[in-house]
């Protein structure tokens, strides 16, 4: 286990959430949709009128998104940090954020898509771990397993184990690593920045969205002609939603590790349709094809302030 992990402070009744717009503009009425689930499950939201700003394709300027995340971290009263959407422009942000102070301010980030970005670089700069979640936006669309398991993701400090609901083996076999990935053309643009981590060991966990198989198969080929992909442990799938037929995706991702022997399981219940299953980057976990599970072999948070 990696002793050096950050591990934020796990969620009690009451905790305020903050939320931050890194990347695109979003839709306000599915926005306080949102913002309600989040209190109706007990915590207090802070939402800042920044939030609101936009700027073509992105909730504000750089330097304005960037600030609202950091003063997130810095106020000691959010516990938690929340992403209203993704889109695009998290890695536009990076290069602002002061990651010394995010490592000293340990807090649960949670977000999926576009936060890939900001995830991935809060864990290579400040060995902290973040939640791949759903966003304050999509929440309105969530399934009843989806709010649950969010709601215990950030307020349970054991282990957690994840099984997919429609398992699929695509090479079989048992590994063990840090859980590390996100949405496949996010973790791809990293590639060659000071915010990409390495994934030597690690069990890689891919999602995406509207990226046809030859996309996806490009992407996969950037990452191994650049020797990302040679040391990872065993590879995890979750949804590819609007990606051509599911078995289309499959045989690209079988043929992009054929000469490897490493463990790959489809059919988790992560990324952009309506189950979008909460758990932690970072920690160590161990993948089982026979199980078809993704056993966590340590908690991803600490003990909640106060306990």
């Amino acid at each position: 286990m990696n002793k050096s992990l950050i591990k934020p402070a796990a969620l009690r009744g009451g905790d305020t959430i903050g939320i931050a717009a890194p990347s695109s503009p979003f839709d306000e009425e599915s926005f306080h949709q949102g913002v309600q689930i989040l209190e109706s499950m007990g915590f207090r939201v802070r939402v800042s009128d920044e939030i609101f700003k936009r700027e073509g394709y992105l909730a504000g300027s750089d330097p304005e998104r960037a600030q609202l995340l950091m003063d997130l971290f810095e106020d000691p009263s959010v516990r938690a940090v929340f992403c209203a959407r993704g889109g695009f422009g998290s890695m536009k942000v990076l290069p602002l954020l002061d990651f010394e102070t995010i490592r000293k301010n340990p807090k649960i980030l949670v977000g999926f898509s576009d936060i890939t970005a900001l995830s991935l670089a809060i864990y290579q700069c400040c060995q902290t771990v973040s939640l791949h979640g759903p966003l304050v936006t999509t929440l309105k669309k969530g399934s009843r397993t989806t709010l649950e398991g969010l709601k215990s993701a950030v307020s349970a400090a054991g282990p957690a184990v994840l099984r997919p609901s429609r398992p699929r083996v695509l090479q079989p076999g048992q590994a063990s690593g840090p859980v590390l990935g996100g949405n496949l053309t996010t973790l791809t643009h990293l590639m060659g920045t000071p915010y990409e981590p390495s994934f030597d060991g690690a069990l890689l966990f891919l999602e995406d969205r509207g990226e046809p198989p030859y996309r996806i198969d490009r992407m996969l080929s950037q990452l191994t002609l650049a020797g990302r992909l040679d040391t990872v442990s065993g590879i995890l799938l979750g949804t590819f939603e609007d990606c051509g037929p599911p078995d289309k995706v499959y045989d690209v991702v079988t043929n992009a590790f054929s000469r490897k022997d490493l463990p790959i399981l489809g059919g988790f219940d992560f990324g952009h349709g309506s189950e979008n299953v909460a758990f932690p980057i970072g920690p160590e976990a161990t993948l089982d094809t026979d199980e078809r599970s993704l056993r966590f072999r340590e908690s991803a948070l600490s003990e909640a302030v106060g306990s």
